[in-house]
């Protein structure tokens, strides 16, 4: 018999666009069960990349958001470290992980990226399901104007978005778990 899925909401912070050129600065994931059972969160936040360098319009941005710029920067780890430690937590779950982003284009990308360059491979394999795409399939809207503040009131919790990793996957993952809710009423 398959196992289960278990989505992972995840959020990363970086110092730019890309990885690689740039570093991720900050992740968390947080493992929930389509019945809103959270399963446990890993969170860790990363040393640069050797001759990485921050991106001037990234950079800036993080100026003004000095709580959780100190917030990505206490108690780094080395990526070599945290990686390995976060692909075993990922397969110590009880079900087969799906990567759950918003962006998932962006956030995605940093993690995979992450897991191949320092565990060799992805428990995700290559795929994401993206937020906002799933709101735009359940709300029959445009992509573009699928945005938060056009979501229904009642998919979002009281967690304010903070740009601290942990904060903004917890969030993301009750937001999900609320447009799995949505899609099961929708479909009676």
């Amino acid at each position: 018999m398959a196992r289960p899925e278990i989505y992972i909401s995840t959020d990363i912070e970086s110092d730019g666009p890309i990885p690689g050129p740039h570093s991720m600065l900050s992740f968390a994931s947080a493992a929930f069960t389509a019945d809103k059972t959270l399963h446990g969160t890993f969170t860790a936040n990363l040393s640069t990349l050797p001759g990485a360098q921050g991106h001037p319009e990234t950079m800036a941005w993080w100026a003004t958001q000095p709580r959780a710029w100190a917030a990505c920067r206490a108690g780094q780890q080395d990526p070599a470290v945290a990686m390995p430690a976060y692909r075993t937590w990922l397969e110590s779950l009880p079900g087969r992980p799906v990567f759950v982003g918003y962006p998932a284009a962006f956030d995605f990308m940093f993690v995979y990226w992450y897991l191949i360059r320092f565990t060799g491979a992805s428990p995700f394999s290559h795929s994401a399901l993206d937020l906002k795409s799933y709101a735009m399939a359940l709300l029959g809207t445009d992509f573009r104007s699928t945005v938060k503040r056009t979501m229904p009131r009642a998919w979002f919790g009281g967690s304010p978005h903070s740009h601290v990793a942990l904060d903004d996957a917890l969030e993301q993952g009750a937001l999900f778990c609320a447009m799995l809710a949505a899609r099961d009423q929708f479909l009676q």
